[in-house]
């Protein structure tokens, strides 16, 4: 791939949508600038362990760890809320009880920010909307209109464009992505629920052990409990 951009923020969750769009991005940007969030999640501090290894092997420009405890006060996700359950079952068409509410909002103005400061052209964001969880905010739709919002509310001293490579992809094509660019799906993180090994029952684990199975690829990481794959 050629170079596009000069430079660009990559939002890293440390999960492995958003490590295979890091992938992407260091084929296509120069210099690359990583921001992850701790709002209170139960596997906060698995994630930015990942976060850390990631950019050890990515060696970005620049990284920022942005603390947003709030999003734990306000609740609403059983990711951040302890009273409300992680689902252990296949995801439903409805939307989860792990959507945390307007996050993706969040993270863009946050990035957004950033890149006003320092120049950059680009913000890339790993969301999934074709085989994911169905959360509102990993919708085509829902980028667009955020882009309208970048339009009309920065110094457009310079376009600031939201960029999504993953978004239209299924799970198993972002595994055989993250494999052609050889991404280190080892140091990723995907569980809802535990710190230490993943539990393979969340529905996040489900998802990233349907995807590699499909691939015809074996996860690096160590599951707690491996369900066969249907």
């Amino acid at each position: 791939m050629e170079i596009k951009y000069q430079k660009a923020i990559i939002l890293l969750s440390g999960g492995m949508d958003s490590l295979v769009t890091v992938a992407i991005a260091k084929e296509e940007v120069q210099e690359l600038y990583f921001l992850h969030c701790n709002y209170g999640q139960l596997t906060e501090k698995r994630e930015q362990k990942s976060f850390g290894a990631i950019c050890q092997y990515y060696k970005p420009k620049e990284s920022k760890i942005l603390h947003w405890d709030w999003f734990k006060e306000i609740g609403g996700s059983a990711l951040t809320d302890s009273s409300l359950a992680v689902p252990k079952q296949e995801p439903s068409r409805d939307i989860p009880i792990t959507y945390v509410p307007f996050r993706n909002a969040n993270l863009l103005c946050a990035a957004v920010s950033w890149a006003e400061v320092i120049g950059a052209e680009a913000v890339y964001i790993g969301a999934v909307e074709e085989d994911s969880s169905g959360y509102p905010d990993c919708r085509e739709v829902f980028f667009q209109a955020f882009q309208k919002v970048i339009e009309t509310g920065t110094k457009n001293e310079f376009p600031i464009r939201i960029l999504t490579p993953v978004l239209h992809l299924s799970k198993k094509q972002i595994v055989q992505k993250g494999m052609e660019l050889a991404a280190p799906f080892e140091l990723s993180w995907s569980c809802y629920l535990d710190n230490e090994e993943a539990c393979g029952e969340c529905e996040s684990c489900r998802l990233r052990l349907k995807a590699f199975a499909e691939a015809g690829f074996k996860d690096p990481i160590v599951y707690k409990i491996k369900e066969e794959i249907k």
